[in-house]
């Protein structure tokens, strides 16, 4: 039975909560990273009725996509369904976490499986974070040169879209003069040294930096290690707002709709004027995507799918792309299959149940 640190470690590892935006409120809301649990409920939102639905299941932990608490609370009396869930979690013992914009900013995360409902292909990231990535310089002795690389590979450096192990090495000398207090571990105390080496360079994620910089010093060979960590700001292509890709085979407009309500489990998907022409590239965001739309227009994609459209922002389509709104809940109601690939990968004797509760607020007469 793993402990609830454990099961936030394998979920941060997907989607570190570095990658949420600040308005977010990512990660365990209720609970004790020391409770042991046995089986969890997934949804898209903690509801009250969701965390009835886990009381009953004797679930002790609830992952949800939307945070129940956004906003600080100053009283917890009951006296809304937020406060309600709070207390009632509580009474049972039953945590709750929220993946939320950082689940929406990986790339494989919310928008990747819309993707794959889509049957899309060459998935990429539509608005590429920046300020995420960092870069590392360290100096090394030949010798070591290969252990040290190698553990700054498995905890995370040198990986580069579709590259992994990247990194570049210049050969030089170094040079040091131990104190009477060192214990080097090459020359004397006292005395000046000159020393082969070898700087590496890597680029890295920088939720990555405290586990690249504990592997570094764990086998670098030198009693004082020397490095320099720099903030680059080139776009990061694993993380980001939306994705596009490409359809296997062009389609009629008309058609495209009919697929997207088929494969999105709706049957209203509000769209601006058609424009008579094939469909092949296609933009997305779970959510609420509208921000992206110039995104969307800039990469000359043909759809534009998303939720939340508001009336005046359908006008900024102006015949360049269709704008598909299908709903929040309906671009992001297939999340919780998310967890549960993570959580059933990582964990082989532990229970993950998919939340029977339709939460959508939304209804359609």
């Amino acid at each position: 039975m793993p402990q609830l640190s454990e099961i936030i470690q394998a979920l941060e590892s997907f989607a570190p909560l570095e990658l949420q935006e600040s308005y977010d409120n990512c990660g365990l809301i209720v609970g004790s990273f020391d409770q042991s649990i046995d089986a969890a409920l997934v949804c898209l939102d903690c509801t009250e009725a969701v965390l009835e639905e886990a009381i009953q299941s004797n679930c002790q932990l609830i992952i949800a996509h939307h945070p129940p608490v956004f906003s600080g609370l100053k009283k917890i009396s009951g006296k809304n369904a937020t406060e309600r869930i709070l207390i009632q979690a509580i009474r049972h013992q039953i945590a709750i976490y929220a993946m939320h914009t950082n689940l929406d900013n990986v790339r494989n995360g919310v928008n990747a499986k819309i993707g794959e409902k889509l049957g899309l292909s060459s998935l990429q990231i539509l608005e590429p974070m920046r300020g995420q990535l960092r870069k590392i310089y360290t100096y090394v002795p030949p010798t070591h040169l290969a252990a040290v690389q190698s553990a700054m590979f498995d905890a995370g450096g040198g990986a580069i879209g579709e590259y992994n192990e990247c990194s570049f090495m210049t050969p030089g000398k170094g040079t040091f003069k131990p104190s009477q207090e060192a214990n080097p571990f090459s020359g004397q105390v006292g005395i000046r040294s000159e020393e082969e080496e070898v700087k590496i360079e890597m680029i890295f994620p920088q939720h990555a930096e405290n586990a690249i910089l504990k592997a570094l010093k764990s086998v670098h060979p030198y009693e004082e290690v020397a490095y320099e960590v720099m903030s680059i700001q080139n776009s990061c292509q694993d993380y980001g707002a939306g994705m596009w890709g490409q359809l296997p085979e062009p389609m009629e407009e008309k058609v495209f709709l009919e697929w997207i309500k088929q494969q999105l489990k709706t049957s209203c998907i509000r769209h601006t004027q058609l424009l008579g022409r094939k469909v092949e590239k296609v933009a997305f965001c779970g959510g609420s995507g509208s921000f992206l739309l110039p995104k969307a227009i800039r990469i000359n994609a043909d759809f534009f799918i998303t939720g939340d459209f508001k009336y005046h922002q359908f006008f900024d389509a102006e015949g360049k792309i269709v704008i598909a709104d299908v709903g929040h809940f309906e671009s992001e109601q297939f999340t919780p299959e998310i967890f549960i690939d993570i959580l059933s990968k990582k964990f082989t004797k532990f229970a993950v149940h998919l939340s029977r509760v339709n939460t959508n607020p939304v209804h359609y007469f």
